[in-house]
């Protein structure tokens, strides 16, 4: 009887504390770039882009990213993945075929990209203390050689 009292105990309460520790999570949520205050080297800068960040598995993040860059192309960029230096798969990134999560504090995460098995984007994503702004600043090189530095502006919707 003991037995089953208490298997059903942790069939109800992990889940739960899993959902409650990633719900916390600030980075959690939808958030649109705010164009004019982010700055981007090199130019010219995407039109638009909107991001969903999901909690995934216990530890992890699925990030999708609907972008719209400066010649009014839309692509959209899928990733999930545990926050634990592990390299996972990313889909519709021309800079990146994987990439790896750490989590640096509570509302800061590093991501590394790799295309072939080489180093290309590091990003860092920060959230504000208020939690309604999200800082996003990359740095790397793309596949076609270009170095790049960009400082995006995100707000929470």
């Amino acid at each position: 009887m003991y037995k089953h009292v208490l298997a059903l105990l942790f069939a109800v309460l992990i889940p739960l504390l899993v959902a409650s520790q990633t719900a916390h999570d600030p980075l959690i949520g939808v958030w649109k770039l705010n164009v004019a205050k982010s700055k981007f080297d090199p130019g010219p800068p995407r039109q638009s882009e909107t991001v969903t960040i999901e909690p995934y598995g216990e530890n992890g993040l699925k990030t999708t990213a609907d972008v719209i860059d400066a010649h009014g192309k839309n692509f959209v960029i899928v990733s999930e993945g545990l926050v634990d230096g592990k390299e996972f798969p990313v889909k519709g990134d021309a800079n990146a075929d994987t990439y790896a999560m750490t989590r640096i504090d509570a509302n800061t995460i590093d991501r590394t990209s790799r295309k072939a098995g080489k180093e290309t984007i590091v990003l860092r994503r920060s959230v504000s203390k208020d939690g309604k702004t999200q800082i996003v600043t990359t740095r790397g090189t793309t596949v076609d050689g270009r170095p790049l530095k960009n400082i995006l502006v995100f707000e929470r919707q």
